[in-house]
């Protein structure tokens, strides 16, 4: 079975995967960005132009395995062209850098994922040489990749970092039909989402499920784990799985007693390596996330590619930022989190005044729903409420949103249908993980549909890209950057100049003489800001 290639804006270093190519030289020199993939007694030299790895190169090969048992394999690949054989080398390298990864056998992708994952940079972007020609590699680089995926049945994250970089690479994908393995139906889905999100009219709503695909445990689990912990005897644990999840967890908090509890939240849900779902929702250009969720994953992969989420209700909403409320507490606050059913219910003002947030998402903007059963008490209570307000006046009853579910669950969505569309990813009996991989191949075309297509109109390393228009344009638009001053004090000079950047300008170091190797510019995330109402 063919895999898929998702383009996506993360730190490869933190992306959740099974295997991850490392871009290096002749003499085995890796740039200290790439240091926590690799195990520290391998490293033989520390240097200022990159670190020595204490490997040898057989012959010509290009690929080296990395030694280790982690669940996650590194592999170097000899990416920088010292003797100008050009971009036909560096594909040459990605196809035998990929069969080589394909040989090595993987019968548990990580985190119970359906396909294996394979991570790589925009191989040969920095000291490879193709830097200043980073249009010409994507073009050639992505039907490489989807070969790939086609041959060998896992599943490429073509992991970039600038955004001048995603938007390049979300244009070339449009212009060839990326290879979305999608029934017509979520084609469309992915095409209303898309259109949405441009117009400033979406938000979304994260559940548990986003936060499991890394390995972080669901509602039924935390209780399973907590129980491991409590001491409790064999027939009480047995006895739990008979209470409601909240009872459950107001037992086994009675036991194990606050600071405990705190304590397993705080180090359980802390920050760690993301699910390629999180990084595909946090580049959306989507300004409102609301989630169940206490870990801080989102945020981070958020933070890796130049977004500055604000945290609601710990942080001050800034205007023009992107923000993400947690209704039922953060793990970086262990003492806010909402657990057990008297924590729910003693939530009382503040819970009320959280809740208000997501009633106004509902009625100003279309909510889509990913990873949540919609099962929470919380949820049901809002829900409820917001139909009530629509019902005020004739005519005004609507759907507020889109919950993009697993399986198929008919009662479930005839439950729902006056609030919210339900579209499953497969069949009540699909298999969980292959559903969950259909949401992120979804996900992928919604981020893809999405991206503002002039993310990289004043990128030099573009310029290949740019038909005679946008050439013209683009020469236009470098005048005034070049007529702009230093230091900029006036409001209408620093708006002008964040048009710029949003539209590429000093994206990327595209004669590659100072970038390091392979990584990609981590600039501010200068996305147009403003709302309009749904």
């Amino acid at each position: 079975m063919s895999g898929h290639v998702f383009v996506v804006g993360a730190d490869l270093t933190r992306l959740s995967c099974d295997d991850v190519l490392v871009p290096t030289d002749r003499s085995l020199r890796v740039t200290r960005s790439w240091r926590s993939l690799l195990p520290a007694e391998l490293i033989t030299e520390e240097r200022d132009d990159g670190d020595c790895v204490g490997l040898s190169w057989s012959g010509d090969e290009r690929v080296l395995e990395v030694p280790g048992d982690g669940a996650r394999r590194a592999w170097l690949v000899d990416t920088v062209d010292d003797r100008g054989r050009g971009l036909p080398w560096l594909l040459e390298g990605a196809r035998e850098a990929l069969a080589a990864v394909a040989r090595r056998e993987v019968t548990r992708p990580v985190h119970g994922r359906a396909r294996r994952l394979v991570g790589l940079p925009a191989l040969g972007t920095g000291w490879g040489g193709a830097a200043g020609a980073r249009g010409a590699l994507l073009q050639q680089l992505l039907p490489v990749l989807r070969q790939a995926a086609e041959e060998h049945g896992f599943d490429v994250a073509l992991v970039l970092r600038g955004p001048s970089d995603l938007a390049a690479a979300q244009r070339v994908r449009r212009g060839e039909d990326g290879g979305w393995d999608l029934p017509g139906h979520l084609r469309e889905l992915a095409e209303q989402m898309g259109e949405r999100a441009r117009r400033g009219q979406l938000a979304l709503f994260i559940g548990a499920g986003v936060s499991a695909a890394a390995g972080l445990p669901t509602w039924e689990q935390l209780v399973d784990e907590l129980a491991a912990r409590s001491g409790l005897d064999d027939g009480l644990r047995e006895g739990l799985s008979r209470l409601p999840a909240q009872d459950s967890a107001a037992l086994l908090a009675r036991e194990l007693g606050t600071e405990k509890l705190e304590a397993f939240v705080e180090e359980r849900f802390g920050p760690g390596p993301y699910a390629l779902a999180h990084a595909l929702i946090a580049a959306l250009p989507v300004q409102e996330f609301v989630t169940t969720n206490y870990d801080p994953l989102v945020e981070l992969a958020a933070a890796d590619i130049g977004r500055e989420v604000r945290v609601l209700p710990y942080d001050e909403a800034e205007p023009g930022s992107p923000w993400l409320l947690k209704l039922h507490g953060d793990a970086a606050h262990p003492e806010s989190v909402v657990l057990t059913r008297e924590e729910y219910l003693q939530s009382g003002s503040t819970g009320a005044a959280l809740a208000g947030v997501l009633h106004s998402l509902l009625l100003t903007r279309h909510v889509l729903f990913v990873g949540t059963s919609m099962l929470d008490d919380d949820l049901i209570r809002i829900a409820h409420q917001v139909r009530t307000a629509l019902q005020q006046g004739p005519g005004t009853a609507r759907r507020t949103g889109t919950v993009l579910a697993l399986r198929d669950d008919p009662a479930r969505a005839r439950l729902w249908e006056r609030d919210v569309e339900t579209v499953a990813m497969g069949p009540a009996d699909a298999c969980p993980a292959e559903a969950a991989r259909r949401l992120e191949v979804l996900l992928d075309l919604i981020g893809c549909l999405s991206t503002p297509p002039t993310g990289y109109l004043l990128d030099p390393a573009y310029r290949g890209m740019l038909d005679a228009e946008e050439r013209a344009l683009a020469e236009a638009l470098g005048r005034v950057a070049e007529s702009l001053p230093a230091g900029i004090s006036s409001e209408a000079g620093a708006e002008v100049a964040s048009l710029l950047r949003r539209l590429g300008h000093g994206g990327t170091a595209a004669d590659g003489d100072t970038a390091p190797v392979d990584v990609a510019t981590r600039d501010r995330d200068d996305r147009p800001q403003e709302q309009r109402p749904g």
